[in-house]
């Protein structure tokens, strides 16, 4: 009996009832697939009906549509149901066919204008879920197909435009619907002749509308503020737009301050406060203004930096009017101990308990009692600093400094070991190089051991890259105070140390200095390590400087020899000067013998190179990728064979040329 109806009809119902969700669709598909479709529209209204109960969304629109096909004008029963379950762009979409389409008919007995009124609420009110349609297009295009209600579609696009937060767009919006305005009385007296009435009316809109074009940016930041009356920029452009008039400053300047919560400000509130004592100072209103920084000193900010800032703000302001006892006492109180401590990162602390750690206050402080104070509480500043362990490597300087000027070299001292103590590597090289410094230039060699500690304390856990000036500093005591012998030393440890960037320089220095101090002679075994140890490009610097320094001292063999090992690192094609270095020396101190051998190992250096690249095209024609990685190591091996076989070939042919000889 799968043709009669009834049957489906109760057998769904019975599954229904027992909550078979997808069994119960299987079978609703069933009875449609089973029954003619004569008889489907018994059989819709409870399969709809079915899946509205179910949170299945997806399941109920793919029935929708379903139906959609065989049923088009129940559109609007499919609206309401997206609209339900918050799937307001395909709604909008469906609104959007049933406008446009002129044979449409509603069941619900609305006309085009009430779904197109539909569709722009829906457009208006949800813009930001909407996005498949041009709400703005949509709406704009029924100010011309309604012109009876211009002013209903003008404030839904306003409405649309402010939910999206095109606020330029609404104030547009606005203009052109007055100037619209304007344009019809325009037309109504043309028509009907100049009336009094008319003529006052239209006054009326022309100067409603030349208001709204003056009150343009403050009707825009009105809007903004109103979104978010916490927003701290807005408010200063408020300010600026009242400029010229003081009352409106003032207040404006009061209902932010009054308004800004600090801890949901965007921006920094403290500037308000700033800002508004600054206008009564302009003004000359300088109880005012104090009046104003003492209220915002009690504001519970979110950062202790902008309590910091306006306590700082409060004391400059003090020296601005040349009030120098009134600053000090200002910024005294500010770094005062509060009645309960806390540390400078708990943010469940008021800021109040908090300010007397923050070292910006603590510095303007400092530079006060310099100037305007005495030496005693100065240092007494400093002292709390360091005690509070707020500290910055340039407070510990300008410490150190201050002691210095007067006379106290060993406190001096002793403010940079405490400084020292406090910080790590890198932030304390400043703090070694200008106490190593400010050492040696107070004693020299009256306390060279010492100052020999000092110098191996700094070099204990010295990262590599601030390692060579530390080093040249220590090899600079030896060299002037100490012992040559011992300033050689520290050169050759200064050379291990520091990173293969600085290898270079540091050798170049160690060979001019060993040069100056022992003779040029003893720089051979510099030489010969600064070769082995730096890359291709310094070694073969270094190496015709040694080979020049050796032909000086007319030692023509060690210099040639020189050359023959330089050779192997030196590709023909590439290094050019370095060949042609060597074949004027040749030509000035060889025979033809030389050079037919400095010939022959330049042609089987290049061999070794075109060896070397021959086998790396063969290599990286191999597909495979592990294929590639053993080639890099076989063109190694390559290489240390060709050099080999170089440099066996050389002393084979200078054996035979001295047996020659001999």
């Amino acid at each position: 009996m799968h043709k009669m109806p009834r049957i489906w009809l109760d057998y769904c119902q019975f599954l229904a009832e027992q909550g078979r969700i997808t069994r119960t669709r299987r079978t609703f598909d069933r009875a449609l697939r089973a029954l003619p479709i004569t008889q489907h529209r018994r059989l819709w209204p409870p399969y709809l009906s079915f899946v509205r109960r179910h949170p299945l969304p997806e399941t109920a629109v793919r029935v929708f549509r379903r139906f959609l096909k065989l049923c088009p004008e129940e559109a609007e029963q499919y609206v309401s149901y997206l609209r339900s379950v918050g799937r307001l762009d395909e709604a909008a979409q469906v609104l959007a066919r049933l406008v446009n389409d002129e044979r449409f008919v509603s069941r619900q007995g609305k006309s085009n204008y009430q779904l197109w009124q539909e569709l722009c609420e829906l457009l208006s009110q949800h813009p930001d879920r909407v996005r498949s349609l041009d709400a703005g297009g949509i709406i704009r295009g029924g100010l011309t197909r309604f012109t009876d209600q211009r002013g209903r579609l003008w404030g839904a696009l306003a409405d649309c435009y402010v939910r999206c937060g095109h606020l330029e767009k609404v104030f547009d919006s606005y203009a052109r619907f007055e100037e619209s305005v304007i344009g019809a009385l325009l037309d109504t007296q043309a028509q009907l002749g100049r009336g009094q009435d008319g003529e006052v009316e239209l006054e009326l809109r022309l100067a409603r509308f030349e208001r709204l074009m003056a009150r343009r940016p403050l009707l825009l930041n009105s809007v903004l503020l109103r979104q978010n009356p916490h927003n701290v920029h807005e408010w200063h452009k408020r300010v600026a737009l009242h400029q010229g008039q003081p009352d409106k400053i003032i207040q404006t300047f009061t209902e932010a301050v009054r308004t800004v919560d600090p801890q949901r400000a965007t921006g920094r509130p403290h500037e308000l406060w700033v800002a508004f004592a600054r206008f009564y100072e302009d003004n000359g209103q300088l109880d005012d203004a104090r009046s104003i920084l003492s209220r915002a000193t009690r504001v519970r900010f979110r950062r202790v930096e902008d309590l910091a800032a306006v306590w700082c703000e409060f004391g400059e302001l003090e020296l601005r009017h040349q009030r120098h006892q009134e600053a000090l006492a200002v910024l005294r109180k500010a770094t005062a101990l509060p009645a309960k401590r806390a540390e400078y990162f708990d943010s469940s602390e008021p800021v109040q308990n908090r300010l007397y750690k923050s070292l910006r206050v603590w510095s303007m402080l400092a530079d006060l009692e310099e100037s305007l104070g005495t030496f005693q509480s100065t240092r007494a500043v400093y002292e709390r600093i360091l005690d509070l362990r707020i500290a910055t490597p340039q407070i510990i300087i300008n410490y150190a400094l201050l002691l210095e000027e007067h006379g106290r070299f060993e406190d001096s001292f002793k403010a940079y070991e405490r400084g020292i103590a406090l910080f790590r590597w890198p932030h304390v090289g400043d703090l070694w190089l200008t106490y190593l410094s400010k050492f040696v230039a107070r004693y020299g060699g009256r306390k060279l051991e010492r100052a020999r500690d000092l110098f191996e304390q700094a070099l204990d856990g010295c990262p590599p890259q601030h390692a060579k000036t530390i080093y040249l500093l220590y090899a600079r005591l030896e060299e002037q105070y100490g012992l040559a012998r011992r300033a050689m030393a520290v050169y050759e440890r200064g050379t291990r140390a520091v990173p293969p960037a600085q290898q270079s320089d540091m050798f170049h220095i160690y060979i001019r200095r060993a040069a100056e101090l022992f003779g040029v002679t003893h720089t051979r075994p510099i030489y010969q390590r600064a070769i082995e140890v730096l890359g291709d490009d310094a070694a073969r610097e270094l190496c015709l400087r040694f080979a020049d320094m050796e032909c000086k001292l007319g030692e023509v063999d060690r210099a040639r020899a020189i050359y023959t090992y330089c050779s192997q690192i030196c590709d023909p094609r590439i290094t050019g000067a370095f060949w042609q270095t060597w074949k004027e020396f040749e030509i000035r101190h060889g025979n033809e013998d030389t050079i037919r051998e400095m010939l022959r190992i330049k042609r089987s250096v290049q061999a070794t190179y075109n060896t070397q690249v021959n086998f790396m095209a063969s290599q990286m024609l191999k597909v495979s990728g592990s294929a590639t990685g053993t080639g890099e190591a076989r063109q190694g091996q390559g290489r240390a064979r060709g050099r080999a076989q170089v440099r066996q070939g050389a002393r084979g042919r200078r054996h035979r040329h001295g047996a020659g000889h001999r």
